[in-house]
């Protein structure tokens, strides 16, 4: 990525992610690329921004997805969900050492700015 010049990091989460999600945000910052990432953590590590689905609404919607299977229904019957509530935090100190100024029109829409 360095080497091609990459205009920013798109980084989906999966266990190989979060396990160096730590060393892939340093990378981004040591190389400028804006990172965005799944979740609040990668951001107060230093990750630009995250924007996704909240987390913990997932968390509880397939909590009761297992529930009903538990108690007999059929993971077939069951209805598809999307998800309803989005979360986006900004890391400002990361914009700033990234020359970046954050649209107020942005600001405006953020769950956190962290500092």
């Amino acid at each position: 990525m360095a080497e091609e010049r990459a205009d920013a990091l798109l980084l989906l989460e999966d266990a190989l992610t979060v396990q160096y999600r730590q060393e892939i945000v340093d990378f981004a910052l040591h190389n400028l690329l804006p990172s965005s990432f799944v979740g609040r953590e990668a951001v107060e590590m230093g990750g630009l921004m995250s924007y996704g689905a909240r987390l913990s609404d997932m968390y509880h919607r397939a909590a009761a997805f297992v529930d009903k299977i538990l108690k007999g229904a059929k993971p077939a019957d069951l209805p598809m969900e999307q998800p309803t509530r989005f979360e986006l935090y900004i890391n400002a100190k990361t914009a700033k050492a990234l020359g970046l100024t954050i649209p107020q029109s942005v600001l405006a829409r953020v769950d956190e700015v962290i500092e």
